[in-house]
């Protein structure tokens, strides 16, 4: 249970307060699960399909009761206009967002410009869906694949003109925020296939040497000017006048702890691993990614078993956080189906998927054994389509005419065939899958109807529909 804190930025603390007192009427869930899959189209979504099970549609979260498309455009872009969006493939690779503006959109039901994390195209920062859910009382956490403080976590968290500060978004997260829960890589002290190095390779995904040195030391103090004083106190997370530490979370035999029995009340988890839990990892062949792995099939480099899963540091989340009576709100990124898609790496891209998917069905079965679909919600989708990503021979007919083809499924296990038709984001709708409490009332806010995907909403719709008066 979170008492009531006095936020810093006094227009926010206002409208924040009113809707608050809206969540706290039992009108909306008491507890809210964002799982967002980085780069996840539809074709993402049909790909660990026809992976998994050789056939459509059957992963767990494909048959939740509300499914739309969603635009991901941001401020920089210009829309989406449906019937234009099928009529060649260069329609969509036009002014797309970037994750960023994307992950603004989701946690603030503000669009902004491309580069911007929490803020106003004028910005100024713009509340986000966990700060309403502390001035409300709940737990608030955020778990993802890749850096802490890359641009996803970091949108349902931080305020910053660009993403790239990483160091200034992590202290923000660690030092200034009131989040109960940051996991994700970004550990200095191991490279991306785990292993430990003899010296740092970077401090900027956790804030900086002097903030990874207070986190080993208390992870309540911290002496960010090197003048022996530690002067730099964590936030108070529950209201209580106390700064609360964080607990540091390294190994995957700790994370699996951590989903059962008694936890701390704050974890910040980091993974012995530098920047993705699985996807940059490599053997003998070399480090280009795209070079040297472009043909792999899934798994031809085996998984490093010594970091957790993202299932696992989900579970982890939800243990921690489910012990608030008041409930609390969880944001969960498969980070690297992006990473994968800017590579067109087919092989890791359905890795990504099938870590994403393990990750949900954690959720659904604590949902199903813990909680209940009448107090809790879950949103599945993505901040933007990566790669355009569609069936071979996808292109211009002797007509003309796009022919948009499908993956073509092999069966379980093997990887279906594909073809890329990017290397960037595009502006294509996203799957968007919700169920639980007030799932339905998505449907109040539907803008339009594609031809090929039906009903969609925009990106803002998870903040706007818990935030309606």
């Amino acid at each position: 249970m979170k008492r009531g804190i006095i936020l810093l930025v006094c227009v926010v603390v206002s409208v924040g307060t009113a809707w608050s007192a809206n969540w706290n009427t039992g009108r909306n869930p008491k507890n809210v699960i964002i799982l967002v899959g980085d780069g996840m189209g539809f074709n993402q979504v049909e790909a660990g399909s026809l992976f998994l099970y050789g056939e459509s549609g059957r992963q767990v979260f494909e048959r939740f009761p509300v499914r739309y498309g969603c635009t991901t455009f941001s401020a920089s872009g210009n829309g989406y206009q449906p019937d234009s969006a099928w009529t060649s493939l260069d329609h969509l690779k036009k002014r797309a967002t970037d994750s960023g503006a994307a992950a603004t959109a989701l946690a603030t039901g503000t669009k902004t410009t491309n580069g911007a994390i929490g803020v106003a195209p004028d910005g100024n920062p713009v509340q986000n869906i966990l700060e309403v859910a502390e001035d409300a009382g709940k737990a608030t956490g955020v778990v993802s694949s890749v850096g802490i403080s890359h641009a996803t976590p970091a949108g349902f968290v931080a305020h910053s003109l660009s993403r790239g500060s990483l160091e200034a978004i992590a202290q923000e997260m660690i030092l200034g925020s009131r989040v109960d829960v940051i996991m994700g890589a970004g550990n200095p002290w191991f490279d991306d296939n785990g292993n430990a190095l003899a010296e740092p390779k970077s401090f900027r995904w956790v804030g900086g040497e002097q903030v990874w040195k207070g986190l080993l030391l208390s992870g309540a103090r911290f002496d960010l000017d090197t003048n022996g004083t530690y002067e730099t106190t964590v936030a108070d997370a529950d209201g209580d006048g106390v700064p609360d530490r964080w607990e540091l979370v390294q190994t995957r035999r700790a994370f699996q702890q951590l989903a059962v029995g008694r936890t701390p009340n704050r974890v910040l988890g980091l993974p012995q691993i530098h920047e993705t839990l699985q996807q940059k990892r490599t053997d003998q062949r070399g480090s280009n990614l795209r070079q040297d792995y472009a043909n792999d099939e899934p798994y031809a480099v085996p998984l490093n078993e010594k970091v957790p899963t993202l299932a696992e540091m989900t579970r982890a989340a939800i243990n921690v956080l489910d012990n608030d009576p008041d409930g609390f709100v969880l944001m969960v990124e498969g980070g690297a189906i992006d990473w994968a898609g800017h590579s067109n790496l087919g092989g890791r891209v359905i890795e990504e998927m099938v870590s994403f998917t393990e990750a949900i069905e954690a959720v659904v079965a604590w949902v199903d054994s813990a909680s209940s679909w009448d107090e809790t919600l879950v949103v599945v989708t993505a901040d933007h389509e990566t790669g355009y990503l569609w069936g071979p021979g996808t292109g211009p007919g002797a007509d003309g005419a796009v022919q948009w083809n499908p993956l073509q499924g092999r069966g379980p296990r093997r990887m279906p065939a594909m073809q890329w038709n990017s290397t960037g984001h595009t502006n294509s709708l996203v799957p968007f899958f919700a169920k639980g409490k007030c799932s339905d009332r998505f449907a109040r806010f539907v803008d339009g109807t594609d031809p090929r995907y039906g009903q969609f909403v925009d990106n803002t719709v998870i903040f706007r529909m818990l935030t309606e008066d």
